[in-house]
């Protein structure tokens, strides 16, 4: 009489083992090119941004935010623009109210630069990334993270250590404590903490000096 075959063979072992591997390489790789996405996401705000700054000096010859004729110059459209008071700087800390940073987003909006609401009132009026932090420009003086030059600065925050390592590489030099872009921690700012010290499931802030 033949015997029952119990269990599973080396070949049905062997197929198994190779359908784990896949789905784990498939895993790891699905995974890579979600954070990739989302790394170019992040970039891509600060670069919008800065064609937004840009542009608008090129066009009114003022700061968005800064521009004292915003209201003149942008009348075509129906909201209420607020003016700056001119002085070649984009005042008060990233996007406290009734600040020429907070102002900056309706004046780029009603100029066209970037899409958005300009409702000053509205609750999505201040932009998100894709990680669900803020953006902001301010003036440099207003730098929640210690070190950074230049004339004014473009922060986005919430990024994850993973992926802002990785946004420093694609904007700066890939160091997080030195260069034109600068990291911290999230929401609170400080000194800059180098690349090494980053944690990667940890929040941090990323400001780019213009």
């Amino acid at each position: 009489m033949q015997r029952k075959q119990c269990g599973f063979t080396l070949i049905e072992i062997a197929i198994a083992m190779a359908i784990i591997s896949l789905l784990i390489t498939l895993t790891v790789k699905g995974r890579e090119l979600v954070e990739n996405s989302r790394a170019k996401s992040l970039a891509n705000d600060f670069r919008d941004i800065q064609v937004a700054l840009f542009g608008y000096q090129d066009r009114f010859r003022a700061l968005p935010g800064d521009a004292p004729a915003a209201s003149a110059n942008l009348s075509q459209s129906p909201a209420s623009a607020h003016n700056g008071n001119g002085n070649q700087r984009i005042e008060g800390d990233l996007n406290s109210l009734m600040s020429e940073s907070f102002f900056l987003w309706q004046h780029v909006r009603l100029a066209g630069f970037i899409s958005g609401g300009v409702d000053p009132a509205a609750n999505n009026y201040v932009p998100l990334n894709s990680s669900g932090g803020k953006l902001g420009v301010s003036d440099i003086s207003a730098s929640p993270i210690t070190g950074m030059s230049g004339g004014y600065i473009i922060c986005s925050n919430n990024i994850s250590g993973r992926l802002v390592k990785q946004l420093d590489m694609m904007l700066d030099d890939g160091y997080t404590a030195k260069g034109s872009m600068l990291v911290s921690y999230a929401n609170a700012g400080g000194e800059p903490i180098a690349s090494g010290n980053i944690i990667e499931r940890d929040f941090y802030m990323a400001c780019l000096s213009v």
